[in-house]
């Protein structure tokens, strides 16, 4: 929403091809934060997850 309040949360993500830890944390709205919906997107973002350099290796090899 606009001008939502923002929540920071970090959480241990890897890269599914290489296995490399990503640093950092992430972002979201206030009321979209820790709902079942929130929930499922996150788990889908963490298995489909690929670092930098992996993803250009996908991108160079189509």
């Amino acid at each position: 929403m606009e001008n939502e309040k923002r929540v920071k949360f970090n959480v241990k993500i890897h890269c599914n091809d290489c296995g490399m830890s990503v640093p950092g944390g992430l972002q979201t709205g206030e009321s979209y934060f820790q709902t079942d919906g929130f929930k499922i997107e996150l788990e889908e973002f963490k298995r489909n997850y690929l670092c930098g350099v992996c993803r250009d290796k996908k991108r160079v090899e189509k």
